[in-house]
């Protein structure tokens, strides 16, 4: 784990890019699911900002389906960012201190990075490192990158691998492609370094497969008051998190109970909205009682 002056610095970037946002306290955001919840985690905002975050995955997208030519745009595309962002490169520069506080680098073959956000941080490492960079696609199709040479990877026999990723949250895409894909070409992945663990039970599932895990931050209450002490957060916001982080079925149910108007403000709302509303009505996602937001 980085030293605290450290966290305290990659908690100050994840809320000047607006990587992580908190909802107002009075006002939660809707997930896709229907559920409510008080944060929002966009790590590949670290970049700089929003606008540079979508940028670089239009690129990604416009690209992908040519992977020696995406790997060469994405690669040059985060050098420039490395050069004029400042956030970005002292993010990356963290990254570096970790890796080599914490790993024997001598061990290590290759660094490699998943299709899309893991890019953003897993390419500048490897080039500072003068490591060679494996670009892994969802379809499993690893790109290797070595200096100027970019081809398609051939097998790696006994090869192992140090991961870097943006965020971990079950870590279902390390189980379902990056692993996989490592182990076809008779590599291993031996480590993994992420931005920010989500707490989620991806450190679990890594370890079943012997890949230990390491976050420079981690999504739990003293990453909240971090932010808090540094001006980020509102008693009130923190107040609403914290109960979040401690159950969040229950304490977004409480919110629910407590300020009825926020439900029938939403279904009044925007059409997205809306929609979220009413699936969390029709799914019954709170157990709500049936007089809420005017019956159901």
């Amino acid at each position: 784990m980085p030293e605290q002056a450290m966290v305290d610095k990659i908690v100050r970037w994840l809320f000047e890019t607006r990587a992580i946002q908190v909802s107002p306290a009075e006002e939660p955001f809707w997930y896709t699911s229907g559920l409510i919840g008080p944060y929002y985690i966009n790590t590949h905002f670290l970049l700089g900002s929003e606008q540079a975050a979508n940028e670089l995955l239009a690129l990604i997208d416009n690209t992908r389906t040519d992977p020696l030519r995406c790997t060469r745009e994405v690669r040059a595309a985060v050098e420039e960012h490395y050069r004029h962002s400042s956030i970005f490169r002292q993010v990356i520069d963290a990254l570096v201190e970790v890796l080599q506080a914490s790993y024997d680098l001598s061990s290590i073959d290759y660094i490699s990075g998943g299709e899309r956000r893991d890019w953003f941080f897993s390419f500048m490492p490897a080039l500072l490192l003068g490591k060679p960079h494996l670009t892994i696609f969802k379809d499993q199709r690893v790109i290797l990158l070595d200096g100027d040479r970019v081809a398609v990877c051939p097998s790696l026999p006994g090869a192992k691998v140090l991961h870097i990723s943006d965020l971990v949250t079950q870590a279902s895409s390390y189980l379902r492609a990056w692993i996989p894909a490592l182990e076809r070409l008779q590599a291993k992945m031996v480590a993994t370094l992420t931005i920010v663990d989500r707490r989620q039970g991806g450190g679990a599932a890594l370890a079943q497969e012997q890949v230990p895990l390491q976050a420079l931050v981690g999504i739990e209450a003293s990453l909240f008051a971090t932010a808090a002490a540094q001006g980020y957060l509102t008693p009130e916001q923190l107040q609403l998190v914290n109960a979040y982080l401690a159950d969040p079925y229950k304490s977004m149910r409480q919110f629910l109970l407590n300020n009825p108007q926020f439900l029938q403000s939403a279904l009044a709302g925007d059409a997205r909205t809306a929609e979220r509303a009413r699936r969390l009505l029709a799914e019954n996602l709170y157990d709500l009682p049936h007089n809420s937001a005017g019956g159901r």
